[in-house]
């Protein structure tokens, strides 16, 4: 059975740091894309970031310089390094595994919660 586990969010005040943790297991881990995705309270989800399974990486405009995405194949888990927060980046947070393209995630995590304070 395929299954990720996203862990590491919590509350921290603006300006802090948090590292999310996306750990997979019942795949092929090294040949999979990872992206991570937020949502907050009545908005869409949107796109943080993702790491191709080349390691390849892309990130979005709001979280470019402040979040850094970073894979261990040995231990199938995929990190987001996030400094800097701001209030804005409160949401829960979601990583998904896919291998199709860099636009399909077959996979998801149940989600972990980042609070910042202002």
């Amino acid at each position: 059975q395929v299954q990720l586990a996203d862990t590491g969010g919590g509350l921290v005040q603006a300006g802090g740091s948090l590292r999310l943790s996306c750990a997979a297991s019942g795949l092929v881990f090294s040949i999979y894309s990872v992206g991570w995705f937020r949502q907050a309270p009545g908005k869409e989800r949107e796109f943080v970031a993702r790491i191709g399974w080349s390691g390849g990486i892309t990130y979005a405009e709001s979280v470019k310089g402040r979040f850094t995405i970073s894979r261990d194949n040995a231990k199938g888990t995929v990190y987001l390094q996030m400094n800097n927060l701001e209030r804005e980046d409160t949401a829960i947070y979601y990583c998904a595994a896919g291998r199709r393209s860099a636009q399909s995630y077959d996979f998801w995590g149940q989600g972990t919660q980042v609070i910042v304070s202002s």
